[in-house]
């Protein structure tokens, strides 16, 4: 009988690492790892130190870049343009899926349904099965108007003739709000005072003053209206004019102006533009100006009224879009058509994936642009679940963002499954439930920004814990509860509070204090805060919404910082201080201030290179020449937060303007940003971090509400954090948080849980209390996963 030899291994078989040599991007200092395929890898470290740079800006990008390159250059020139990372090796590479915590575009047309092709489903399924019938699936779509045309038609082509044609597209937008699902409505008595006339100044607009050649007088002296007539005595047909008149060209002391109604004007000089954008006092005015109100045409479905009426089993698709998606589902499943039975078998796997990954609460028809930077993530984690595809590498930055302890285990699950299938898991992270599922850990340091970039520990999780490096020695910390909480100033009265799924919430959040908001994700967290808190109640709110700015932008432009800087340069050196701005007369001429020349290369990546005649500085050099305590501007913005509050706090540099807004950088714990760095390389949470430091210098605000603060926080940071509610406290602010993590919710107060699950069966308060009385009573599932992590021990 012959023994049977094993096969002598495959050299195909060997490719079984991701290999990185001499990674230099951002702050990496020439480091090389090896990453073990199919496996689950946690990339940990304090903010800042690098973890993105390697995993994003270097493995991910490259492996996109590749694959990019394999198309030909007519489908490139649509893709983004990338440029490869800075590193020397890169071996072993597999196609790369990236789930990031970009928010979805607040594009007031895009809904979770169009977001995930749950709606392109839908559309499809009514146009086939909905009674009666209207149409195709574009007739079910509030992005598509209806259009009629008539007209004459010729085609050149041998004998061309001239032939009459009528075209008509049936759309599903509604006409009235243009697929919005609000309108707004224009609060006239904020525009002008009716009781006094064009000439003694009516306009109450900002920045419209009375001798204004472009904007009152065209009105005055246009010939249409009586200057000197109050507006309230103004004839049916002068009103029109005023507030509605088309484009018409008129002529004010012999200059052609074009006179346009007062509303349309309104629209295009202010509604047009981003609220971000706005100075304070303008975006003031158009919250008072402005209100947008449910379409009544549409009830705020956006759908046109026929694609409202034709329906399958009594359901329209204006109804199925506002159902919970895990209702929804289930009345997919119970629909019995053979002739469509494929859609319904993906529409129903695509719903039931929402229901698994925690989001069964949403409905299709709810804003993208409304998602948390976590719900965005999982959306679209969604479309990757029931994949058939292997061998791929999925990359994940802080899946656990927005997280109740009790949703992370099934996140873990899902983290897991994807790499049972034989896919290489990368995940950014730093909560301890999510780093103790990794077969591998990186853990990156050991400080951050300069200080980071180094890789200080390979292994595994116990040792990880062993290791002694910032990360192991902070992986087992539990904050205790406190022995005695703070006592109320006051109260905050919510009634009746019923926005998206809260069930008529009475409640009062105690003032004076550090008040903790919790509760599974979807319960209505939110909702209550953002959405129920009174106007007008000194209320200043922090969240995690993109701080919008270009590469020029920098922490020392968005703070202010830069004002007091140049002040200090200009009376130092007897100069103005125009020219210590790199957007102003400082710029360098040939690169205008960018440090950097772009040269877009169509299809491939842009390239960038440095500036040859400021070698990046971004200044004139004569500017250069200018000096504060030893150093020029350049330097300066260099230079990180705490190297700068050193620098600014004694000495002939000593400047207390600038010096105050460093130390709030600092306690914000964004010590290590350098002050020039651009805005737009800044993670979600330092961008939540750097708006909290600004908004901690104003004085109005009595109330702080805080969205997650602990976003992208190391848990060496998290005590730092700690540390700042406790200071913005005991310094007279009332702080509410919405928080998930356990540390915060041992620290507060008094905190109030929401629940007891999410969407239809939450909405309501499930306790409130002090923490300690939240773990005695073990009554919901915060109680228990708090209980469980200061150590209470069970029942």
């Amino acid at each position: 009988m012959s023994t049977h030899t094993p096969p002598e291994r495959q050299i195909a078989d060997s490719h079984d690492l991701i290999r990185v040599h001499g990674a230099r991007e951002n702050n990496l200092k020439d480091i090389s790892v090896e990453l073990p395929k199919r496996r689950l890898t946690v990339f940990t470290g304090v903010s800042g130190s690098g973890k993105s740079s390697l995993v994003f800006a270097t493995i991910a990008a490259e492996s996109q870049r590749l694959i990019n390159e394999t198309y030909s250059t007519f489908v490139q020139g649509f893709m983004p343009a990338l440029a490869r990372p800075e590193v020397d090796v890169l071996e072993g590479l597999t196609t790369a899926i990236i789930v990031d915590q970009q928010r979805m575009g607040a594009d007031p047309r895009s809904t979770v349904g169009t977001a995930t092709d749950a709606n392109a489903m839908l559309r499809i399924l009514f146009s086939r099965l909905g009674q009666p019938h209207i149409g195709s699936p574009n007739a079910f779509s509030f992005n598509v108007p209806s259009v009629r045309a008539t007209g004459a038609i010729t085609v050149e082509r041998g004998s061309s003739k001239t032939v009459r044609q009528n075209f008509t597209r049936l759309g599903g937008m509604c006409p009235r709000c243009e697929g919005r699902g609000t309108v707004s409505d224009i609060d006239l008595t904020q525009l002008y005072d009716d009781s006094k006339s064009l000439a003694e100044g009516a306009f109450t607009i900002p920045g419209w003053k009375s001798d204004s050649f472009w904007t009152v007088r065209v009105y005055a002296e246009s010939g249409l209206l009586d200057p000197d007539k109050p507006i309230r005595d103004f004839t049916k047909k002068e009103m029109q004019d005023f507030l509605y008149r088309e484009p018409t060209k008129v002529k004010v002391e012999g200059v052609n102006l074009t006179y346009e109604g007062l509303i349309p004007k309104i629209q295009k000089s202010f509604l047009s533009k981003d609220k971000e954008g706005m100075q304070p006092h303008i975006r003031a005015f158009v919250e008072r100006a402005v209100t947008f109100t449910t379409c009544p045409e549409c009830d705020g479905t956006r759908l046109a009224e026929a694609a409202r009426s034709s329906k399958i089993a009594g359901i329209s698709i204006a109804d199925a879009c506002r159902m919970q998606i895990s209702d929804l589902a289930a009345w997919v499943r119970g629909l019995d058509e053979p002739s469509v039975a494929p859609l319904l078998t993906t529409l129903g796997r695509t719903l039931d994936s929402f229901v698994e990954i925690g989001l069964g609460y949403l409905s299709l028809d709810r804003p993208a642009g409304t998602l948390s930077g976590g719900e965005a993530q999982r959306v679209k984690m969604i479309r990757h679940l029931g994949s058939s595809l292997t061998d791929t590498t999925y990359v994940f930055d802080e899946p656990t963002i927005g997280l109740h302890p009790h949703d992370i285990q099934r996140m873990n699950g899902l983290l897991t499954r994807l790499r049972d299938k034989g896919n290489t898991v990368l995940v950014v992270e730093h909560k301890p439930e999510a780093i103790a599922i990794a077969d591998h850990v990186v853990d990156l340091g050991p400080g951050a920004g300069t200080n980071g970039g180094t890789v200080c520990f390979e292994g595994t999780v116990e040792g990880l814990r062993a290791s002694g490096t910032v990360t192991g020695r902070h992986l087992d910390d539990r904050a205790a509860l406190k022995d005695e909480v703070r006592k109320p100033t006051g109260a905050l009265e919510i009634r009746g509070a019923d926005k998206h799924n809260l069930r008529d919430v009475d409640v009062d959040i105690p003032l004076g204090v550090l008040v903790v908001v919790t509760g599974v994700a979807g319960s209505g967290k939110s909702s209550l805060v953002h959405g129920s808190v009174p106007a007008g109640a000194g209320v200043v709110s922090i969240d995690q919404s993109p701080i919008r700015g270009s590469r020029r932008s920098n922490p020392a432009t968005y703070t202010g910082l830069l004002d007091p800087i140049r002040k200090a340069f200009a009376k130092a050196n007897g100069v103005k201080p125009a020219l210590f701005s790199a957007n102003s007369e400082g710029a360098c001429p040939n690169c205008n201030g960018a440090g950097v020349i772009y040269t877009d290369l169509a299809m491939m990546a842009g390239v960038a290179t440095v500036c040859e005649e400021c070698e990046g500085k971004r200044f004139q050099a004569s500017v250069l020449e200018y000096h504060l305590g030893g150093r020029d501007i350049s330097e300066v913005l260099a230079m990180s937060v705490n190297e700068a509050e050193e620098f600014f706090g004694t000495g002939e540099a000593r400047t207390p303007a600038a010096h105050a807004i460093l130390g709030r950088l600092a306690d914000v714990g964004l010590g290590y940003l350098s002050l020039g760095q651009p805005l737009t390389t800044l993670s979600g949470g330092e961008r939540q971090r750097l708006k909290l430091a600004t908004q901690m210098a104003e004085k109005s605000g009595n109330v702080y509400v805080l969205d997650e603060p602990t976003t992208g926080l190391h848990l060496a940071d998290v005590e730092q954090l700690l540390g700042l509610l406790d200071r913005l406290v005991d310094g007279g602010k009332s702080v509410i948080v919405i928080e998930h993590h356990q540390a915060v919710m041992a620290h507060a107060d008094w905190i109030i849980d929401l629940g007891p699950g999410a969407g239809h069966d939450g909405g309501l308060v499930v306790f409130e209390g002090t923490p300690a009385d939240l773990v005695a009573d073990r009554s919901t599932l915060t109680g228990e996963h708090l209980a469980a992590y200061v150590g209470a021990g069970q029942r």
